[in-house]
């Protein structure tokens, strides 16, 4: 990320929040990618966390992926996944902010990291639930797998975005969290209007 110093705080708690929605989507995408482009010399990392570059953590990433995005394709495994995936989500979005907010005190970053970065993880991957949940509900799990298909799509279009232009992927992912954050409320909402019926 080249821009002046000035700017610097800004696109790092951009990317960092890029990263963590993503996270939403597909635990281990945002960090193989992440990894990845720290190996490149496309971005750096906070200090402290170089080793989400190496052999050893890419490898596991990349192994992690695959048998996530694999799994996510079976329906009803699916469901199970989500049991474990939701609380990891926010781990690894607030993983991936940290590692990437690299001009920031240590209290902020972490506090903008677990906040920010933890909140957007777990919000985007609250909504894809419940959504799983409703296309269960009507597909009888079969269109789980392209609700899947769709998910990974939003992963990856996630993380480049937010790599190659983080104040873009910034106000695309602040407009997501609102969706979400609407989802989530009216489900609450209807589940309170049922209960109390």
């Amino acid at each position: 990320m080249d821009a002046s110093p000035e700017m610097m705080p800004l696109l790092s708690v951009a990317l960092g929040l890029g990263l963590a929605a993503a996270a939403g989507f597909r635990v281990f995408v945002p960090l193989l990618a992440l990894g990845i482009a720290s190996r490149q010399g496309v971005l750096s990392l906070a200090p402290g966390f170089e080793w989400l570059a190496s052999p050893p953590a890419l490898i596991a990433f990349g192994t992690a992926t695959a048998v996530e995005v694999l799994a996510y394709h079976v329906p009803f495994l699916d469901h199970l996944l989500d049991v474990i995936a939701t609380p990891s989500a926010v781990v690894a979005g607030t993983l991936a902010s940290a590692a990437v907010l690299t001009d920031l005190p240590p209290v902020v970053k972490w506090s903008v990291a677990a906040l920010a970065g933890g909140g957007a993880a777990g919000l985007v991957q609250t909504a894809t639930v419940l959504a799983r949940v409703g296309s269960t509900t009507f597909t009888g799990g079969l269109g789980n797998i392209l609700f899947a298909s769709f998910e990974l799509f939003g992963a990856v279009g996630t993380v480049v975005l937010a790599i190659a232009l983080p104040l873009v992927a910034f106000g695309m992912i602040l407009l997501l969290l609102v969706a979400a954050a609407v989802v989530v409320t009216r489900v609450a909402r209807r589940k309170e209007t049922a209960h109390v019926a």
